[in-house]
C-alpha cells in the first residue's frame, strides 16, 4: 500500500513538472515573440500561446486537486476544465488563421470570414456556460469525482474541426503545381497540428498520461521557429520584404507557369547622404519610412498584384504582375506624387524625392541581368536630376 501511494505521489509530481516545464517553454516564447506581435499572423501566434498557457495551467490545477496536492471544491473543478475546453479551442482557432496566413490564404484578407470561422469558439463558449448547469460535458458527482458527460466528445468535435480544415488546405495545397515554392512550408503546416492532435486523442483514452501539454509545448516550439524564419524575410524598419522575400516571390513566380508578366521597378532616393549627413539617422530613417509608404499606397491604388522590397541601403523593388507596362509607369508616378505628400504633411526641411527604374522580367533571364537593366534605367534617371 505504501509502495503504491509512493508511486502515485512520484507519478503526480513528475505529470506536474512536465506541464510546469511546457509553460515555462510557451512564456519563453511568448516572450521573444512579443516584439514582433504587431504583424498580423504573428498576432495569432502570439493569442494561440496565450491560449495554450491556459491550457497548461488549467490542465495542472485540475491534477493537482485530483490528486490531493490542495483541495478544491466543485466549483474550482468545473472552472479548471471548463478553461482547459475553451482554451483548447481558442488555440485550435488561433492556430487555424496563423495558418492561413502563413499559406498567404485569401481567406484571411476578409475580416468578415476570419470573424464567421470564428463561431466554433462561440459555440464552445455557451456549451460550457450551459454545462455548468446540466452536466452535458463533465460534471463532478456526489463524491467529488470527475465524470464524463453524454456530449463529453463534443468538445473534441468542436476543436478538430479546426486541426483537420488546417491539415485539409495544407495537403491540397502541397499538390497544387502553382504552389511549388510553398511546398516546404505547406508540408510543415500539415504536420504541425498531428503530434498534439494524436496526444490529445491519446490521452482521452489514458486519461493519466501527461501527453497534451508535452507534445503541445514542442509543437509551438516548432511552430515559433518555423515563424522566426518568416520574419527573418521582412525588414524591420520600413516593414516591407527584403532580398530573401524578394528571391521568394520571384523563384514563386518562375515556377508558376499561368502567371502575368512581371516588371521591376528599381528605386532610389535622391541626394539621400546629405540628408543623413545634414540631419541625422534617425531623420534618414523616417524618409526611407515614408518612401516606403509611398509605395504601399501606389500599390494599393494601382490594384495590381505587387509586391515591396526594401532592397538594401536607400534601394527599393517593386515587383508587379501585369501585361500593360503602362500600369507600371502609372505606379511609379503615383510614387512620386504620393512622396510628396507624405513629405510635406511631415513638414520635412528637405527635398524627398525619387528616381526609378524598370526592365521585364523574362524566365529565361538570370535575375542578376533583369536587376542591372533595371538599375542601369535608375541611373539614366538619376543622370537627368
Amino acid at each position: 500500500m505504501i509502495g503504491n501511494m509512493d508511486y502515485a505521489t512520484t507519478y503526480t509530481f513528475m505529470y506536474l513538472e512536465i506541464n510546469l516545464m511546457a509553460i515555462i517553454l510557451v512564456a519563453i516564447i511568448l516572450y521573444k515573440t512579443e516584439g514582433i506581435s504587431k504583424m498580423v499572423a504573428q498576432r495569432n501566434f502570439a493569442m494561440s500561446i496565450y491560449s495554450a498557457i491556459v491550457f497548461f495551467a488549467s490542465d495542472t490545477v485540475f491534477v493537482m486537486m485530483h490528486r490531493g496536492i490542495f483541495e478544491g471544491n466543485k466549483i474550482v473543478y468545473m472552472v479548471s476544465k471548463s478553461a482547459y475546453f475553451l482554451s483548447t479551442t481558442l488555440m485550435c482557432y488561433f492556430w487555424f488563421v496563423y495558418f492561413e496566413h502563413m499559406q498567404g490564404s485569401p481567406f484571411v484578407e476578409n475580416r468578415r470570414r476570419v470573424r464567421i470561422a470564428s463561431c466554433l469558439v462561440w459555440v464552445m463558449g455557451i456549451l460550457v456556460i450551459v454545462n455548468f448547469f446540466t452536466g452535458i460535458l463533465f460534471y463532478i458527482d456526489g463524491n467529488g469525482d470527475y465524470q464524463r458527460g453524454p456530449l463529453f466528445l463534443v468538445q473534441y468535435f468542436i476543436s478538430y474541426i479546426y486541426v483537420f480544415v488546417t491539415c485539409l488546405r495544407a495537403l491540397i495545397g502541397i499538390f497544387d503545381k502553382n504552389k511549388k515554392v510553398m511546398r516546404p512550408t505547406l508540408i510543415k503546416l500539415a504536420l504541425f497540428p498531428l503530434a498534439p492532435a494524436i496526444a490529445g486523442i491519446v490521452q482521452f483514452i489514458y486519461p493519466n498520461l501527461p501527453l497534451a501539454c508535452a507534445t503541445l509545448s514542442l509543437a509551438i516550439l516548432l511552430l515559433y521557429m518555423h515563424s522566426m524564419d518568416q520574419v527573418i524575410a521582412v525588414d524591420p524598419l520600413t516593414k516591407l520584404g527584403n532580398r530573401k522575400h524578394f528571391l521568394y516571390r520571384y523563384e514563386q513566380w518562375l515556377e508558376n507557369d499561368n502567371s502575368d508578366s512581371m516588371y521591376l521597378m528599381m528605386i532610389d532616393a535622391n541626394k539621400f547622404k546629405s540628408i543623413n549627413d545634414t540631419y541625422g539617422h534617425i531623420e534618414g530613417d523616417a524618409a526611407l519610412v515614408r518612401i516606403s509608404e509611398a509605395m504601399r499606397m501606389a500599390c494599393a491604388q494601382s490594384r495590381k498584384k505587387s509586391s515591396c522590397i526594401r532592397f538594401g541601403g536607400d534601394e527599393f523593388l517593386i515587383m508587379v504582375w501585369t501585361s500593360d507596362v503602362s500600369e507600371v509607369h502609372k505606379i511609379g508616378e503615383n510614387v512620386v506624387v504620393l512622396l510628396k505628400d507624405l513629405n510635406d504633411e511631415a513638414n520635412a526641411p528637405y527635398e524627398l524625392t525619387v528616381c526609378i527604374g524598370v526592365s521585364k522580367a523574362d524566365k529565361t533571364r538570370d535575375i542578376k541581368d533583369i536587376i542591372e537593366e533595371a538599375d542601369k534605367k535608375l541611373y539614366e534617371e538619376k543622370r537627368k536630376v
